[in-house]
């Protein structure tokens, strides 16, 4: 197991009609700056439920941020958060929602252009206070120090992180997933899924602990994952999943081992240029580099094929394939597509797909071996 330092400081508050907790967590006499999506919080009660608990505060709202959040929507909520002084934001939505709130708290006291938070790795030295009410299972950001902002105007999809986003509580509330459409339900699913896999799938260290927990992770969410579209108002379905995606990527199972996380920063593109889900980004990419880095992921291979998906059978190689044959067929099984031409995407855009690679200079994957080049092999074998 490598070294490592953690620290988690976030409050969890978890379970039935836990939004009424709401202003118990919140500092007295705080100025609240709401922030949410496209308004399905006020279709379906949630809405009703954060006002009657911030009856006491002083509350002001910013709707409209996107399913990829956009940074010129956030600079707009950072010009009302700087004219009417608010000194706390309460995220109400999925991780797109917390990201863009997350952004929006760091933009607001930094020193020059904010984008520079995202492009060119500006330091954050202060933040505003945020908590999150989460509707959505799926990106863990409820409960870690990590977002991900769009900008439009240069077809860009960037990440950030400073421990000065940690939310200061997330409430959970697994009631509130119940009336989302199928579509988001299953990007949550694949989406927490792969956030256990970017982690996992790499070498091993020996790191039994972390190890474990991410098996039992992936097995409670390929289990639940594959009742979860029949059975949408089943609360124990909805609690496992709701507190998989959480811990799939709060920081915990990523100590001491190495990561990869070559899948999303891929997949970033195919959002940019393409429109396409998060999670529809991960299920076209992540075969690929489970093919095409088979030899060095080859043992953790063979074990996430026997633990998570019964592969017994077969020679050590076969048995590789048959995990990431698996892995494929889950995405399938949530209704995901998994190849680039699925999308109406073509050879002549790959070159495209990867430039970020060279301009930002990443060099991607647990061994830091995946550069532009080798990328435009991986995306070659998912045409």
């Amino acid at each position: 197991m490598n070294n490592f330092e953690f620290c988690n400081p976030v409050k969890v508050v978890f379970g039935k009609g836990s939004i009424a907790r709401l202003s118990a967590l919140l500092p007295e006499g705080s100025k609240v700056l709401v922030v949410y999506g496209g308004g399905s919080i006020k279709k379906n009660g949630i809405y009703e439920q954060v006002t009657a608990a911030l009856k006491d505060f002083h509350t002001y709202e910013f709707g409209g941020i996107e399913a990829n959040p956009r940074y010129e929507t956030c600079m707009k909520a950072v010009e009302l958060v700087k004219g009417e002084n608010i000194d706390f934001l309460l995220a109400v939505g999925g991780g797109s929602v917390i990201d863009a709130t997350k952004f929006i708290a760091s933009a607001t006291f930094f020193e020059g252009d904010p984008w520079d938070i995202l492009s060119k790795g500006g330091v954050i030295k202060k933040a505003l206070p945020l908590g999150v009410v989460l509707t959505l299972a799926a990106t863990g950001s409820e409960m870690n120090e990590r977002a991900v902002i769009s900008r439009e105007s240069v077809h860009e999809k960037l990440n950030f992180m400073s421990p000065l986003v940690f939310p200061k509580f997330a409430i959970l509330d697994p009631q509130v997933t119940y009336s989302l459409p199928e579509r988001q339900v299953a990007n949550g699913v694949v989406d927490s899924f792969i956030h256990v896999v970017e982690q996992y799938l790499t070498y091993p260290v020996n790191a039994k602990v972390q190890d474990y927990f991410a098996e039992g992770l992936m097995k409670t969410i390929v289990e639940e994952g594959r009742k979860v579209l029949q059975n949408p108002n089943d609360y124990d379905i909805r609690a496992n999943l709701m507190w998989a995606a959480t811990n799939a990527l709060n920081c915990w199972i990523g100590q001491g081992v190495p990561q990869d996380w070559s899948s999303h920063r891929m997949g970033y593109a195919l959002t940019a240029q393409f429109g396409l889900d998060h999670a529809q980004t991960l299920a076209v990419i992540l075969p690929g580099v489970m093919t095409y880095m088979r030899k060095e992921k080859a043992a953790k291979l063979i074990r996430m094929g026997e633990v998570i998906f019964g592969i017994t059978e077969g020679s050590a190689d076969e048995k590789a394939q048959k995990s990431i044959e698996a892995t494929e067929d889950f995405f399938h099984f949530m209704g995901l597509k998994t190849r680039l031409s699925d999308y109406g995407i073509k050879e002549s855009d790959l070159d495209a797909l990867v430039e970020p690679i060279d301009r930002m200079g990443w060099k991607l994957g647990e061994y830091g071996n995946i550069n532009s080049k080798v990328a435009k092999e991986i995306l070659l074998l998912r045409l």
